[in-house]
């Protein structure tokens, strides 16, 4: 064995663990020359991976270190957290000291630091990946070269740019960099793209795009066999399907959606429900392992904007041939239930099928037939009798889910509109006929779950796994502190215990407080190929069957349920890998498409207040943070109002209050407020209010 490998054994044993150059030759009694040497020989180990060393000089494993291995995530002030690989590990929180030059998106091994903050803090040994390749910002030119100061805040580095790779591109432009060296000496990159004039609102939409790597354009392959596959006549694939094109079957939409894939059919008699799901037969169309398949499982999911949709699937097929639309054949794959009159699914059927729509209706048309408008029901006399029956199941299915203890969050979401250069933003609306439609979806979802679970077939499952024992308890810690009775055990919190609390504030001052606090000590929702139940559903067994042209973990189901109709068992074989890949990539593409929404939505926002500088407004606190409060509109716009803007001073953030306590004022999440809109930040895309006065 030779030197190096005798040292590095010595270090592997414990021998020379986590000691420095100088403990180790002191040991060894070396002379300055050797010494030197030694310290060469560890140098070496720890470039070619072997060893790390941390700020104090001292070697050892990775192991010895008590190394985490995870992922940095950054923040504009120059330091960061490492968010670990293992789920059930803490997040350590990194100083800029102890970044070692990591940069946020970076993959690294880290450290916990005895007597750092809180006990959480941590220290980067080594850099295991880089996590960015290419950045979207704002060039700015020097001498021959210059810099780009990146969008992503949380990436505290400015790209230096050298001469010759500026694309001559103008100074202030938005441009894609492609990052070519990470250094001692900064980060170094060349221009590869401008994208146009900074500050111009949709070569910011544009940027949002790139940054987050979202699919704008399809590869030529698969719009070609796209437009092949909608040319195939639906007839001449009716063998064993289903015939309902006869049937009372309508779809129900917003106005502006772009692709149709779900349709109801109801009916009342002999004291029982038939209810009709009627979903898209999208895995007709898109074969398993074709270029179609492939690019919709990198996309994951289509991504909606006010003002364009980056489809998952090409437009011949979401918009046509797999578009339920009004009048035409199309097939389906169909969740046909018997329901009681107390909601319980007693009979249940999974059926390839072939529909053809009676009407397209919209939210606003359902409600109208349902509160007797004499013109639409003069427009649509069919479909009276309909209406009447599916808002009364609505209401049965409603209370069944109440009874089982189903959290009924009030979440709401902007609706932004944007239509011939105007953009608009309608108060939220939400009637029973979107109940209406919410719940048949829901009720379809988990009976076909069921049913796939009973057959013991590999699935993609919704799950909403319960919160964490530290966040129930940080819950319930809250709870105490406004004085509203909790007695839960954190430890196997259960749906009804947070539908109960939320029922017992109905008509409390408290209710949004709670509301808001509930959410954020809630898990999220995640595709997985396991059936961990979904907690805010308080259903057993979920999954996402309804909407293939736009999701595809339906999409992979679809194909699942009918393998499984015809081939049963010999059908499981192939699809254990399937659903673990399909679950882990889904995930991920409905979190990117899901910060992509908000973050161009915030932009839209920010256009559209601008011109509102002054007006007044009531609105709710949404958020409360150390360093000032955000406050949502009654039509969902949010602003923010910086601490130093507050009347007082000497504010004391308490986080596990989420208060904001001064010598005279305290400002806590949910509290009614009065604000005027004191202007836009285009930079960070924010609406900045003034407060002025609590309500």
């Amino acid at each position: 064995m030779d030197v190096k490998q005798s040292l590095l054994a010595k270090i592997r044993d414990g021998s020379f663990a986590l000691l420095t150059d100088e403990q180790i030759s002191k040991k060894l009694r070396l002379g300055k020359k050797e010494a030197l040497g030694l310290r060469n020989i560890l140098n070496s180990l720890c470039r070619e991976g072997e060893l790390l060393c941390d700020s104090r000089y001292r070697y050892g494993t990775a192991a010895q270190f008590g190394a985490i291995r995870g992922t940095v995530s950054g923040n504009e002030r120059g330091f960061g957290f490492l968010v670990p690989d293992d789920p059930a590990l803490s997040d350590l929180f990194l100083p800029h000291r102890a970044l070692k030059g990591a940069l946020h998106g970076d993959t690294v091994l880290a450290f916990p630091v005895k007597g750092g903050r809180s006990g959480d803090e941590g220290e980067v040994l080594a850099i295991l990946a880089r996590g960015k390749k290419e950045l979207i910002g704002t060039f700015f030119a020097e001498h021959r070269g210059g810099y780009v100061h990146p969008d992503e805040k949380k990436f505290a580095a400015d790209v230096l740019i050298p001469a010759g790779k500026t694309k001559n591109c103008k100074n202030g432009a938005k441009v894609v960099v492609r990052i070519t060296a990470y250094g001692e000496r900064g980060v170094k990159g060349e221009i590869e793209e401008v994208l146009g004039e900074s500050g111009d609102f949709f070569v910011e939409e544009t940027a949002i795009i790139r940054a987050y790597g979202l699919r704008e354009e399809f590869p030529e392959a698969v719009l070609k066999e796209a437009e092949k596959q909608a040319k195939r006549d639906p007839e001449e694939s009716l063998a064993r399907r289903l015939d309902l094109r006869e049937e009372l079957i309508v779809t129900v939409d917003g106005e502006d959606t772009r692709d149709i894939d779900d349709a109801i059919f109801v009916k009342k008699e002999h004291g029982y429900y038939s209810l009709g799901v009627h979903i898209a037969d999208v895995s007709h169309y898109v074969p398993r392992g074709g270029v179609i398949d492939e690019e919709a499982f990198r996309r994951g999911t289509s991504v909606y904007f006010p003002d364009r949709v980056l489809p998952m699937l090409p437009t011949a097929l979401s918009n046509d041939i797999c578009s339920l639309n009004e009048g035409v054949a199309r097939l389906t794959l169909s969740c046909i239930m018997k329901i009681d009159g107390n909601g319980t699914v007693v009979e249940k059927k999974i059926v390839p099928s072939v529909i053809r729509s009676r009407h397209r209706m919209t939210y606003r048309e359902i409600l109208e037939l349902y509160e007797g408008k004499r013109e639409t029901a003069e427009r649509y006399p069919d479909l009276t009798e309909f209406v009447k029956t599916a808002i009364e199941l609505t209401k049965i299915l409603k209370s069944a889910r109440n009874l089982r203890g189903e959290v009924a969050m009030d979440i709401k979401e902007a609706k932004i509109l944007y239509a011939n250069g105007v953009i608009s933003v309608p108060d939220y609306e939400r009637s029973v006929a979107h109940e209406m439609i919410e719940q048949f979806m829901v009720l379809a979802n988990e009976s076909v779950a069921t049913v796939m679970t009973a057959r013991e077939m590999p699935f993609v499952y919704r799950v909403h796994e319960q919160p964490s024992p530290e966040k129930a308890r940080d819950f319930q810690e809250f709870l105490a502190e406004a004085g509203v009775p909790a007695k839960f055990d954190p430890d196997s919190v259960a749906p009804h215990d947070y539908q109960k609390l939320l029922k017992s504030l109905e008509n409390s001052p408290l209710y949004p407080i709670v509301n808001r606090v509930m959410l954020r000590s809630m898990m999220k929702a995640v595709y997985s190929p396991e059936n961990k139940g979904h907690f805010g559903l308080s259903s057993e067994c979920y999954c996402h069957f309804t909407s293939p042209i736009r999701r595809y973990p339906d999409l992979c189901i679809h194909r699942i349920i009918k393998d499984a109709l015809v081939n049963g068992e010999t059908a499981k074989k192939k699809y254990k890998s399937v659903v673990q890949e399909a679950a882990v990539r889904s995930s991920a593409c409905e979190k990117t498409a899901a910060e992509a929404e908000r973050d161009v939505d915030a932009l839209y926002l920010v256009a559209y207040m601008k011109d509102k500088v002054g007006e007044e407004y009531e609105a709710s606190l949404s958020g409360v943070t150390s360093f000032g409060l955000f406050a949502e509109l009654k039509n969902t716009v949010e602003g923010f109002i910086p601490l130093e803007t507050l009347p007082d001073d000497g504010y004391e953030f308490i986080e596990n209050r989420y208060l904001l306590r001064g010598t005279r004022n305290s400002f806590r999440l949910g509290e009614p407020i009065r604000v005027s809109v004191a202007g836009v930040d285009w930079g960070t895309r924010r609406v900045l209010f003034s407060f002025l006065e609590k309500l």
